[in-house]
């Protein structure tokens, strides 16, 4: 689904996203699982291997053993808008995607792609992969100008040379930084 982005998903702007939550994607449960992809910055792949018991006291854990490279557990809070698509999407106890029973214990990466598919077509949005919500959140948060170790920190990304190839710079982002330079 990356349309001239040199492999790299869509960054989406407020308006793409509004409309992918209220009219692209049309279950609690599609809803909640790119909801926590955006409002947490983490992969689909980390998302996908949640299970219910990872959420908890306003925090969602992302195990070491299921984030990229295993290196470190990393836990962050839930915000507003976050725990409102938890909210709505009220799962059974294990996992927090499962999959078809019998074969996958969760949902598979196939099948959440397969999902944003179907909802970017339903709006004509061209772009949109499922890691354009880790780097919408990701560049959202630095464009707020929240440090990048704070970022760093929330991601799970190793090195900060890595995180800042995440992050697209706007015209208007541009245009403030040479406004400050002068005497």
């Amino acid at each position: 689904m990356k349309v001239n982005r040199f492999g790299q998903g869509k960054i989406l702007s407020p308006d793409e996203l509004k409309l992918l939550f209220t009219e692209g994607l049309t279950s609690p449960r599609d809803r909640a699982l790119f909801a926590i992809c955006l409002f947490t910055g983490c992969r689909i792949s980390e998302a996908l291997a949640l299970q219910t018991t990872d959420i908890k006291s306003g925090t969602i854990t992302f195990r070491k053993s299921t984030t990229k490279g295993k290196l470190k557990t990393r836990i962050v809070d839930i915000q507003p808008a976050l725990a409102a698509f938890l909210d709505e999407y009220q799962p059974k106890p294990g996992a927090l995607f499962p999959g078809r029973r019998g074969i996958t214990e969760h949902l598979t990466k196939f099948a959440a792609h397969k999902i944003l598919v179907t909802a970017c077509d339903r709006l004509a949005l061209e772009g949109v992969s499922t890691h354009s919500f880790r780097r919408t959140a990701l560049t959202m948060m630095s464009s707020a100008g929240v440090p990048l170790r704070h970022i760093q920190e929330i991601s799970g990304h190793n090195d900060l040379g890595t995180l800042q190839r995440y992050l697209e710079v706007t015209p208007e982002q541009r245009k403030k930084a040479v406004s400050v330079i002068g005497f």
